[in-house]
């Protein structure tokens, strides 16, 4: 073997060898993980087209919002994953500003105030770019002290964690506060913390839950609790759409009543059919069969994720990709878990799948950061 075939067998080898290389890694693109949410995608754009009422309209403004969403993807892959660590401090800051000034002067509908408007820049919401800043925070601060952390470094950990969601509960925004707590405690997870911290830390997370049910709930997230426990109790009030997503689940079967001839949202029992609850739909279409096609797929994501964070060179990288793909799960688990009735609905989007752009936006960039992190790596010389 000469030395040119050794080395582009190496890791980080098409930025050695630059013509020689792929083009596909020049441009900082992990194929494997492209090709893979494509195929998420179509597989979202022929479901969402049945629930949306057959709505070319809806399939064409996602269409939009996933090449936005794309090109957000390929730019935050060209970035060097030593810039996000320098940067993880300042973004960090610039996110609790922006959450401060949602707290204090932001705009919302709905008895929810969770956007911000600056003059002469269109409106944004503060708290999906703090799913990306947590853990880039987190890994920054970690990566930074002996590992696996101690339990002063852990609570420094928890308390960058503990602000952001704090505020955006207030907003309130629980949906998203769940996410973005999960993204930096997976970083802590990550990072080898014990197995008798963690214990702790539940029954102190416990132990809280009445002070959150208490202080921080809105009353109508406290009734979402409730039907959670009990749906039935008001079958044509706030439990209609668990009861309508558990029947379209369960009509569809084996191999479901097959593509665009799903009753419960064709005839619109099912509400949200197209956004949160868009998973019932694939369920009644394409029955147990196909929702575990799609749940293959989400896990071939996942390990891909894992497979890059695994790889990575330096311990941020490792923190930061390893939490991005657990985070993505979470949104998969969350949002499967309040259609299924087997956690209260707190409006998290199926990922990639739903209706909607802002949270495909987020994810897209998170897997940019994955790709960075795979492209970016340097050969070791010794």
């Amino acid at each position: 073997m000469s030395r040119r075939d050794f080395i582009r067998q190496m890791p980080g080898a098409d930025q050695h060898l630059g013509r020689g290389g792929s083009w596909i890694y020049r441009l900082h693109i992990d194929w494997i993980l492209l090709l893979l949410i494509l195929l998420l995608c179509s597989v979202g754009l022929v479901i969402l087209y049945s629930a949306s009422g057959q709505s070319m309209a809806h399939v064409q403004a996602q269409l939009t919002r996933y090449g936005l969403a794309f090109v957000v993807m390929l730019v935050f892959a060209q970035i060097e994953p030593e810039t996000y660590r320098r940067w993880s401090p300042w973004l960090f800051a610039l996110g609790l500003l922006a959450l401060l000034g949602v707290l204090l002067f932001g705009t919302g509908a709905k008895g929810a105030q969770r956007w911000l408007q600056i003059p002469g820049l269109p409106r944004f919401q503060p708290s999906e770019l703090m799913k990306l800043v947590v853990p880039m925070m987190v890994a920054w601060y970690l990566s930074k002290r002996y590992l696996p952390p101690n339990l002063k470094n852990v609570l420094g950990a928890l308390a960058l964690i503990i602000v952001p969601v704090v505020m955006i509960v207030k907003q309130p925004d629980l949906g998203t506060s769940i996410l973005i707590a999960a993204s930096g405690l997976f970083v802590v997870m990550f990072a080898g913390i014990s197995w008798r911290l963690v214990s702790g830390f539940g029954v102190l997370v416990a132990g809280f839950a009445p002070v959150m049910w208490m202080f921080f709930m809105r009353d109508y997230q406290k009734q979402r609790v409730l039907t959670f426990l009990d749906p039935e109790s008001d079958p044509l009030g706030a439990g209609w759409n668990i009861i309508q997503s558990k029947t379209a689940i369960g009509s569809g079967g084996a191999w479901g009543k097959g593509w665009l001839e799903g009753t419960q949202s064709q005839l619109n029992f099912l509400p949200e059919s197209h956004t949160d609850f868009i998973i019932a739909v694939c369920a009644e279409e394409f029955g147990f069969v196909g929702v575990m096609g799609l749940l293959g797929l989400y896990l071939m994501i996942v390990l891909r994720g894992l497979v890059i964070s695994i790889n990575a060179q330096d311990s941020y990288a490792r923190l930061l990709g390893g939490s991005l793909v657990m985070t993505f799960f979470v949104y998969v688990f969350v949002n499967i878990g309040m259609v299924t009735g087997i956690l209260p609905v707190v409006g998290v989007p199926l990922p990639l799948v739903s209706y909607g752009g802002t949270s495909a936006v987020t994810l897209m960039a998170a897997f940019g950061v994955l790709m960075s992190i795979q492209t970016h790596r340097r050969m070791l010389t010794r």
